[in-house]
């Protein structure tokens, strides 16, 4: 029978996520990272959640910074009560402890505190002080070692706080049962903090650099999706249905309409009908079957407008609860940190069918565009598998041509449907055509079609018979030739 581990809980959703349910109770960790890196911001955030949850904190700092000044900082974030301070959290500056007395006086200090403070949780600040105080490396493992002894016999967690970047073999390294390291990546003009679990003795945990930041509510960790949702969360559903499209045309090209749980993509240039379609499939919601719009470049307010255009009442239907829509500027943001906000979006709704317009601006997002395929395959799959049928949208750089290009290697084994979209000049004119290219495991109608936008919403007729070339934008008929 496999054990459970007790956890501490640090508070911060993404990195309790990480850690597999948060830090375990009893043991001990280092933080590490450069100055600024948030290490003092981290520890206190952990701090303050443990005291809200019934626990008592003791924090040391071997710092000569006053705690006046850091109380001044800490006042600035959300998490921060400065009511907890001297009754769940108790401060003790131990730094002229360390440089009068030494090591073993600064253990005996914080043993005394740790009993009489009845602590759970130990926050140590400034180890590397410490390790510049010992004389020998042995001394270093004693102080970690008696430290950590002194702790554990009273059931405490300890964070032990440093600004060195220590290696894997380093004394304080080997001591310790977890080492949570925070550093900061510049891309451009663009500075982005990672953290990295180094090492977690006895405990599975997410490997790799994962997206996080600080705001005015402390830290904010967003996993990366691959390494989070390597396998879905639920096993989705065991039977096949259909979902109406919004468009008949559409649904009787289908067969009866999409497959329920399935992913669509939408592929031409700018202006061609993708954001159209998007909007009719939205409006196919209802309040038992509810439909986000995850949209990057449309806001809300020209989003309902566009609609009213085409004849639909997105308005209604989000006054009804049928439909939200959710805007994401393109300006900021991490890409992990846009695919959770999706999720839990979805998750709050209960959405059934969500429109995510477009792909694009992902790809904008990532720092790490080798990263996109497994990102996307993530997330459309996590989607899948909380029963949402999802519509996609992805712009084609050139109006006409014969050149397709693709968010992402391999997207056929992404997505389920294929639609491509694109603009055909034919006697003269210009013809908004479509054709459904791939649909997994069911049969469709493959005859190019022509679409039609209006007051009365959106119509498919079959046309080009005869002309070929249109998808490449310059169709010819047999009288051409």
């Amino acid at each position: 029978m496999v054990e459970s581990l007790k956890r501490l809980p640090t508070g911060v959703d993404g990195l309790d996520a990480l850690l597999k349910g948060g830090l375990i109770a009893g043991a001990s960790y280092i933080v590490q990272g450069h100055p600024g890196a948030g290490k003092t911001i981290l520890a206190n955030q952990v701090a303050c959640h443990h005291v809200r949850e019934g626990g008592r904190v003791l924090v040391a700092t071997l710092l000569s910074e006053s705690h006046e000044r850091l109380f001044q900082y800490l006042s600035t974030l959300s998490f921060f009560d400065p009511e907890l301070v001297g009754d769940s959290i108790q401060f003790v500056s131990a730094f002229d402890t360390l440089e009068q007395e030494g090591l073993d006086a600064v253990v005996r200090l914080l043993r005394q505190e740790i009993g009489r403070q009845q602590a759970t949780l130990l926050v140590v600040d400034g180890l590397l002080n410490a390790r510049s105080r010992a004389q020998t490396s042995l001394d270093t493992k004693k102080f970690v070692s008696e430290l950590q002894g002194h702790a554990a016999f009273a059931g405490c967690t300890v964070l032990l706080l440093t600004s060195a970047r220590l290696e894997e073999d380093s004394p304080e390294h080997t001591m310790v049962d977890g080492v949570i390291e925070l550093s900061e990546r510049r891309v451009g003009s663009t500075a982005v903090r990672h953290v990295l679990l180094r090492k977690t003795r006895g405990s599975g945990a997410l490997s790799g650099f994962h997206e996080c930041l600080i705001d005015e509510d402390g830290w904010q960790v967003y996993p990366r999706l691959e390494t989070l949702y390597s396998r879905p969360s639920q096993s989705g559903s065991q039977t096949l249905s259909r979902v109406a499209t919004g468009v008949p045309d559409l649904d009787a090209m289908l067969g009866g309409g999409l497959a329920e749980a399935s992913v669509t993509l939408l592929m031409g240039p700018s202006g061609v009908g993708k954001t159209a379609l998007g909007i009719a499939f939205l409006a196919a919601s209802s309040q038992a079957a509810p439909g986000l719009h995850f949209g990057f470049y449309e806001t809300p307010t020209r989003l309902r407008l566009k609609a009213l255009a085409l004849g639909y009442d997105l308005a209604g239907l989000e006054g009804s609860g049928a439909v939200q829509l959710s805007w994401q500027p393109t300006t900021e943001g991490l890409l992990d940190q846009v695919g959770a906000r999706l999720l839990e979006q979805v998750s709050s709704l209960g959405a059934r069918r969500v429109v995510i317009d477009s792909l694009g601006a992902f790809g904008r997002l990532a720092l790490e565009p080798t990263r996109l395929n497994a990102f996307f395959r993530a997330l459309t799959g996590e989607l899948r598998a909380r029963g949402v049928t999802v519509l996609l949208t992805w712009e084609m750089r050139d109006i006409f041509g014969a050149e397709i290009t693709a968010p992402a290697p391999d997207l056929s084994s992404i997505v389920d449907n294929l639609v491509l979209m694109r603009f055909a000049e034919l006697d003269a004119q210009l013809h908004r055509a479509l054709s459904i290219v791939k649909v997994r495991d069911s049969d469709h109608d493959p005859a190019l079609q022509a679409l039609s936008l209006g007051p009365r919403g959106i119509s498919l007729q079959r046309a080009f018979d005869g002309a070929s070339g249109v998808l490449s934008g310059s169709a010819t008929t047999s009288g051409d030739r």
